[in-house]
């Protein structure tokens, strides 16, 4: 098997990442654009000593559960190289890309954190109902998207990656984006180079930030913001709480993703002791601290974000609860805290609930090992990658912690993409 040979592969199971996994001489080969039990036509791209990639062109006998991708342009009629990214798992039908994200959950669990489970994804409509505001609309996990980029290289072209790519696909449709976003990407004709972001917070108004091309240390793909021009802040809306965010800061994607997360935090804490010290950790704007400032009513609650404008922002959002807002690295933070904390602050924090929302790469032995030290009554951690998570989760199972609770929500339709929420107690 060399890389450009073309050949038939009989397709056995899901990988992480939005690929499908098969076997050809003694080697895994992971290809997208598949489904289990299907039999695919590959031109295998990458080969290494135990695996191999492969690009996928045709299907020879299809699943049952295959279905027209919702991105046409991304559907394995097209070339491989002219399919937009961000729709991997477009071309399966709903219920099945939910157990396949169930299943991933699941052996990551079995292989990193050394514990089986039975898990369900569940979607926004089965947590907030179908009659949600935020809910309507999006039949068939499509029309959710409240942010999207866009990229625009030096000779104009406008448009998505393609998949596993970082060639610009011009499009004539954004179905996984709101009605509004779509219509705004699709009117933009020309633009400098750089990047395309494009946000519809809670009033409706799709706003462009443009992230102009970066010209001088070529590790870095776009020129930092403008210092010159103040980032616009604008209003988020879960229940009948507004978040003050910047317009190009983050926020959840999809428009019920908030409000489902907020409600499952508040379902697994349940009511919070008011005589403790609750900790917020990658705390972002304050949306996960609010759901923590209910429960626990006059409780000490700080929560802690690296990015300085996002702990502003979440020192008025948060002012009601009286919490403190602390512009730190994370592991930096409990170091100093670790350090710092007298007897009745750790008795205190043993009272409490340490929760954490880290980015993709997840939390990692030094700040697991930091929150363990603090010991905390319990442990929330809201995860974006199943992988991350299980390896973070076996890390506190070795500082003696154990999974009390773990429910998925799928939050990025049509793409392998999972949220998750585990709770371990001490």
């Amino acid at each position: 098997m060399q890389s450009g040979d073309t050949i038939d592969l009989h397709i056995s199971g899901v990988a992480h990442g939005g690929v499908f996994v098969a076997r050809h001489e003694g080697r895994v080969v992971f290809v997208p654009d598949a489904l289990p039990g299907e039999t695919v036509r590959v031109r295998i791209t990458d080969v290494k000593k135990s695996f191999a990639r492969a690009e996928a062109l045709e299907v020879l006998d299809a699943s049952p559960d295959r279905r027209a991708h919702v991105w046409e342009q991304a559907d394995i009629a097209h070339a491989p190289e002219q399919r937009p990214g961000g729709a991997d798992f477009g071309h399966i039908a709903l219920p099945r890309q939910r157990a396949l994200k169930a299943q991933v959950l699941s052996e990551a669990f079995e292989k990193f954190a050394g514990t089986s489970l039975d898990v369900t994804v569940r979607g926004p409509e089965e947590v907030l109902g179908a009659d949600h505001p935020a809910v309507q609309g999006t039949e068939e996990g499509t029309r959710y998207r409240t942010r999207i980029s866009l990229h625009v290289d030096g000779e104009g072209r406008i448009g998505p990656y393609a998949a596993r790519s970082n060639t610009i696909i011009p499009v004539t449709s954004h179905p996984l984006a709101t009605l509004d976003i779509e219509a705004v990407a699709l009117a933009v004709r020309k633009a400098p180079e750089g990047r395309l972001d494009l946000v519809q917070p809670s009033d409706g108004q799709v706003r462009t930030i443009r992230r102009p091309a970066f010209t001088g240390d070529k590790r870095r793909r776009f020129a930092p913001r403008p210092e010159k021009a103040a980032p616009e802040v604008i209003q988020e809306v879960v229940g009948d709480r507004e978040f003050r965010v910047d317009a190009g800061g983050f926020w959840q994607v999809h428009r019920a993703a908030a409000a489902t997360l907020d409600s499952a935090v508040r379902a697994a804490l349940g009511e919070l002791s008011s005589d403790a010290w609750h900790l917020d950790l990658y705390g972002g704007v304050g949306l996960f601290a609010a759901a923590m400032g209910d429960l626990a009513g006059s409780a000490r609650i700080t929560t802690v974000e690296s990015e300085a404008r996002a702990t502003a922002h979440a020192r008025y959002n948060l002012e009601m609860f009286g919490a403190e807002a602390v512009t730190a690295r994370v592991d930096r933070f409990l170091a100093r805290l670790a350090h710092q904390a007298t007897d009745l602050d750790r008795e205190m924090l043993s009272r409490g609930v340490t929760l954490l929302d880290p980015p993709r790469s997840g939390a990692g032995k030094e700040v697991v090992a930091g929150i363990a030290g603090l010991a905390p009554e319990r442990v929330a951690y809201v995860a974006c990658d199943p992988v991350a998570l299980a390896r973070d989760i076996g890390y506190f199972r070795e500082a003696g912690y154990e999974l009390t609770s773990l429910e998925a929500f799928d939050l990025f339709p049509n793409s392998h993409h999972v949220e998750a929420l585990a709770v371990l107690s001490r």
